[in-house]
Order: C-alpha cells, then structure tokens, then sequence
C-alpha cells in the first residue's frame, strides 16, 4: 500500500464533472478518480474549513462510528475493475479491525474529518496513475510514463480503450494552474 494525500479536486470545463486527485505522499505519481458533486462539496468543505450549521452525511457518519465506540483508522483506495474504483474504510472496533466496503469518494470524506491516512494498493495506481510533465504541467501517458518511471511495462491496447474515458476527462482539466492551487 501507497500512502497517498489529496492534492486537489478538480472540475471539467466540458461537462462539469469532478474528480478529486491523490498524490502520492513520497513520489510523483497522481491518481486521478471521478466523484459527484456531493461528495466533491463534501470533501471541499472540510479542506477549506468551511463551518456548517448542520452535520453533513459524513459528518454524521463519523459520529455514529464514534458513538458506537469505533473508530476509523484509514482508509485504502483497494481496486479498479470495468473503470470504477472501489475503497474500504478500515475501523477499529472492541479490540479487532474491521473493512466496512466504500465509494473512494464516500472513504475520503470520511478520512478528511478523521484526519487518518489514505492509502492505494499498487495495483491500482499501476492501472491507473499519472505523472506530470515538469515542464509542461501536463499528463504524461503510455511510453513517455514507463520511460520516465525507467520501466518497460507497456499498457495493452484493451487498457488504453477502457482507460480512454480517463483519458479524454484529464485533458480537459485546467493543468496550467496545477501547482498555483491553494494550499
């Protein structure tokens, strides 16, 4: 498992759809996942700090988990299989551990109000991570990856055509502003 922290949340200008991107915590790789808009607002708001008046679902989740003398360790962004990424929140409980399955989205906004580390298996960030162009600020895909990464590994053709949707999504992203984000 990679640690991982949550470098922005990012809005297509062609569809307005968001993806959130985890970076990874030691390296350079990026892994890019679509979320909804909620879950976008919801990961948002804890970022920034913004206080609301009333808990938010995942703010009410966090309080059950606690009232219920759980808690919540991390959590691990643990496959991609047919382009949808699955996670675990992985809890404490009387003494053991217990994975509760999760949408990675649902799982970050839990970790952002926990304040636990996010975590991706390597399969995972090997299917689907990106590195940027120091230059450029732009994704680096297929070949120009594995010569960065000095690796041999070649995606299939099959890979590049399920992976086109990410593909098509990160090009419209606004990578020129990157690294000017807010911290």
């Amino acid at each position: 498992m990679i640690e991982m922290t949550i470098d922005s949340i990012r809005v297509s200008l062609m569809n307005y759809q968001r993806m959130v991107i985890l970076k990874e915590k030691e390296a350079e790789r990026y892994l890019p996942i679509w979320i909804g808009t909620a879950e976008a607002d919801a990961i948002a708001v804890k970022l920034q700090g913004v206080t609301v008046p009333r808990p938010l679902t995942h703010d009410l989740l966090n309080m059950i988990i606690e009232v219920l003398g759980a808690k919540v360790n991390s959590i691990i962004v643990n496959d991609l299989k047919n382009d949808t990424f699955y996670a675990k929140i992985i809890l404490s409980v009387d003494g053991g551990q217990m994975e509760v399955d999760s949408r990675p989205s649902d799982a970050l906004a839990v970790a952002v109000r926990t304040d636990v580390p996010i975590y991706a298996e390597e399969s995972v960030l090997d299917k689907a991570s990106i590195l940027l162009d120091k230059e450029t600020g732009k994704p680096i895909f297929e070949e120009k990856a594995d010569e960065a990464e000095g690796k041999g590994k070649k995606i299939s053709e099959e890979e590049m055509k399920r992976m086109s949707a990410f593909r098509d999504f990160i090009d419209t992203l606004d990578w020129e502003s990157f690294d000017k984000r807010k911290s």
